[in-house]
């Protein structure tokens, strides 16, 4: 009698495995889903604008280039900041209009390198990617240790970066470059983990529904961060 208990006891737990496993990958794939579709948006907004010549002037010859520049940083820090009283559908509609801003910031990208070094680049980019967020998806090692570090490295990237607009280094702006793509490929392996670790099966539709965009933001960024670096190395200007 004891043996069945316990049979049907394990045959519980192995259900609820099974149940979280499932939810899991749906809430993964929709992450992935999101991200996607918001590469793919950038994309278009970015091709659309490049083939409009007073557009590309208005943006890239005007002072209007530091608000193209600008406002996508605004819209990741509106989001970051109330993501806990938006509605899912609100943040939905925000990732939106973020992965369109970063198309029209990114359009001079189509004008300064050719369009085959362009989708050589994204190519690469998603292959490494893919294998990154596939290693963070599935290693049993703890990655939240490197999280300090990786931060770090972001900040001190970020100010070698604007010290190099003022001393123009092509020595420097390679090594910026180098360590840029080092640290957006760790960021992806660790992020995904991180993403994955905060699912929470019981979450309701909407909670689900916004950790899956902030996941997804999250992971595009490191795309297109990746994406930019390693442009620097494989690009061919015009």
């Amino acid at each position: 009698m004891q043996f069945g208990n316990d049979r049907q006891t394990m045959s519980q737990a192995d259900a609820r495995v099974s149940q979280y496993d499932v939810g899991l990958r749906k809430y993964m794939l929709g992450v992935y889903n999101y991200m996607a579709a918001a590469l793919a948006l950038t994309g278009i907004v970015a091709m659309l604008a490049s083939t409009s010549a007073p557009l590309m002037n208005l943006i890239h010859g005007t002072p209007l280039k530091w608000v193209v520049m600008l406002a996508p940083i605004g819209v990741v820090l509106f989001l970051s900041v109330r993501i806990n009283k938006m509605s899912a559908k609100a943040a939905q509609m925000t990732f939106w209009a973020y992965a369109s801003l970063m198309g029209l910031s990114l359009s001079y990208i189509l004008l300064a390198y050719t369009g085959v070094s362009v989708a050589r680049t994204f190519f690469i980019t998603a292959i490494s990617f893919g294998a990154l967020s596939l290693y963070g998806y599935t290693t049993k090692r703890d990655l939240s240790a490197f999280g300090s570090f990786l931060f770090m490295g972001v900040v001190g990237l970020f100010l070698a970066s604007l010290v190099n607009m003022f001393l123009q280094s092509s020595m420097m702006h390679m090594v910026i470059s180098a360590v840029g793509v080092l640290l957006f490929a760790g960021l992806t392996a660790y992020d995904t983990q991180k993403i994955k670790d905060i699912y929470n099966h019981m979450d309701n539709s909407e909670i689900a529904g916004k950790k899956a965009v902030m996941g997804a933001l999250t992971l595009y960024l490191d795309f297109i961060l990746m994406f930019q670096f390693l442009l620097s190395f494989l690009g061919q200007r015009e």
